[in-house]
Parts: C-alpha cells; sequence; structure tokens
C-alpha cells in the first residue's frame, strides 16, 4: 500500500483554487486521520520514555546510595544502569520519529488546505491542532 497522496488538480479559472476528486479528497482524508494518531502516539511515547529513563535514574541512583559491598548489589548496579541506558536512547530514536512524523502531517495539511471542500474537514481540524500541541 503506497502512502503516497494523490496529485491534486489545479482549477484553471482560479490557480490558487486546488480541488481534488472524491476518490482523493476520501484518501487525502484517510491519510490525515492516520498521520494524526502516528503523531499523538509517539507525543506519548516520547513522554513515558523520558518517565521511564527518570524511573530508573532514581532506581540506580538508590542503589548507588546504599553502598552495598556484594557482588549482588554490585551485580544490580550494573544491571540498574544498563537499563537505564537502554532507556535513554529510546528518547531520541523516538523525537527522531516523531518530528519526521510531523514533518509529514504539516505537508499533507499544506495539501488539503487549498481544497474548499476538505478547509473544514473534522480530518483537517484535528490534524492542525496536532500541529499546534507537537510543534509546542
Amino acid at each position: 500500500m503506497s502512502n503516497a497522496v494523490p496529485v491534486k488538480t489545479v482549477n484553471m479559472c482560479n490557480p490558487h483554487e486546488t480541488t481534488h476528486t472524491p476518490a482523493q479528497r476520501a484518501a487525502l482524508k484517510r491519510q490525515l486521520a492516520i498521520k494524526t494518531g502516528v503523531v499523538r502516539r509517539l507525543e506519548r511515547e516520547v513522554k513515558l520514555y523520558q518517565d521511564e529513563a527518570e524511573a530508573n535514574r532514581r532506581k540506580r541512583d538508590e542503589l548507588k546510595a546504599k553502598e552495598e559491598p556484594s557482588v549482588d548489589a554490585e551485580w544490580h548496579l550494573k544491571n540498574a544502569e544498563n537499563v537505564l541506558q537502554e532507556s535513554l536512547k529510546m528518547v531520541p530514536d523516538t523525537e527522531k520519529r516523531l518530528g519526521q512524523a510531523v514533518a509529514d502531517l504539516k505537508q499533507l495539511v499544506q495539501q488539503a488546505e487549498p481544497d474548499d471542500e476538505l478547509s473544514q474537514d473534522d480530518d483537517l481540524l484535528k490534524a492542525r491542532e496536532m500541529l499546534e500541541t507537537a510543534e509546542t
């Protein structure tokens, strides 16, 4: 299945007005809904990974503060450090995917906005709202 959005047509009477066929409009609306959901999900994932990293940092710091001189304590501390590092790796990766998803959604919104029939569509309005929250 291709993620490409259908080509838009230009009204020759008013070249600034762009129209889509009903099939193109339906495909565009579907992609708006999908990509809006992707941005929403990735925003939640970034927050969850940040929270997880902070919780793992606290756990590691608690283990360091105990300073128990046992092999078992060393293993737990080393394991906590590894878990923290894995959590920290997930944040930039997810932020990168979020940035790409925002760029894709922004491009789709720009394609849909000139179409008079889509300009006040719920999917387009939700996409605009999501872009506003994602960019802040």
